[in-house]
């Protein structure tokens, strides 16, 4: 706008100094050189006009441009830096029905189920030599299904995902709860036992729900930790530390004194059952499968 007043102005003295000094007889000429001027200046301004609207549309549309890109962005992190994804192979939940109406009773049933689901992992290419589910023990000793886990370590490029802890998270999520450490009352999630409600009328401290984690080996340190935090009130394990760590998996700093810590903190500890089952399936992966953690 400065730029366009400058000129016209300058148009506009030139005129009049030019008609000041002028004759009659060329007066018609300088109206005429005047009137050329300013319309001269009238295209310039034009230009002038046009280039600068040209180039706010562009420096607009930059931002715009931008902006979008800004908000792409934005929108990009949140969905990849924003959520961890935890899912299970094709197969098993083809199997689900499967795996959740069978009737489980014994600890040797319910690792069974850990160590098929172990087997089927590398079988399938869907992850390392480890199964895990948790049940919940109800009264008169049958058990209930609630999750079940195995190693998605590789798959999913998450080293937290193991076995132990894809059934804790699976299980924490289907009972809405961030821990299994729940009062047995019927606002407790999905699988109120009827038979305890005589037994809480007479008892003011509310039954705890047993819940329990099968694991096809003993957990390394990571699991161990998520274990004792999980709320689960019993471990029952297989394959032994020793049997993950002689084909290579380092299984961290696991002592006798950490279960000692578990069993203090109210969680009951129950090894080696079907060790030599799932030992098997250890050194079949050890063979030829990916030790993703070696020492």
């Amino acid at each position: 706008m400065l730029l366009q007043t400058i000129i016209l102005t300058v148009v506009f003295a030139t005129a009049y100094a030019a008609a000041s000094n002028s004759t009659s007889s060329t007066m018609m000429e300088t109206i005429v050189t005047t009137v050329a001027s300013i319309i001269g200046a009238a295209v310039v301004v034009g230009l002038i006009n046009q280039q600068q609207s040209i180039s706010d549309s562009s420096s607009s549309s930059s931002r715009q441009r931008k902006s979008k890109r800004d908000d792409s962005s934005s929108s990009d992190d949140i969905s990849v830096e924003g959520s961890v994804m935890v899912t299970l192979p094709a197969w098993a939940l083809a199997s689900w029905e499967d795996y959740f109406t069978r009737k489980y009773t014994t600890d040797e049933e319910m690792m069974s189920l850990a160590i098929h689901l172990s087997d089927r992992n590398i079988t399938e290419g869907t992850g390392g030599p480890f199964g895990a589910a948790i049940f919940e023990r109800h009264a008169d000793k049958h058990a209930t299904l609630v999750s079940i886990g195995m190693n998605r370590v590789v798959p999913l490029g998450n080293s937290t995902l193991h076995g132990e802890t894809v059934a804790i998270q699976l299980a924490q999520r289907r009972l809405g709860s961030f821990t299994l450490m729940l009062d047995e009352n019927k606002e407790d999630g999905l699988f109120y036992d009827e038979s305890h409600d005589d037994d809480e009328k007479e008892s003011s401290t509310p039954r705890k729900r047993q819940f329990e984690l099968f694991t096809s080996c003993e957990p390394c340190a990571m699991c161990l930790g998520a274990t004792l935090w999980s709320g689960v009130s019993r471990i029952v394990c297989a394959a032994t530390k020793d049997d993950a760590q002689s084909i290579g998996f380092d299984e961290g700093p696991v002592f006798e004194q950490s279960y000692e810590h578990l069993e203090k903190a109210g969680i009951q500890v129950t090894r080696n059952i079907l060790r030599e089952d799932a030992a098997k399936i250890l050194q079949r992966y050890g063979t030829s499968g990916r030790i993703y953690n070696r020492g």
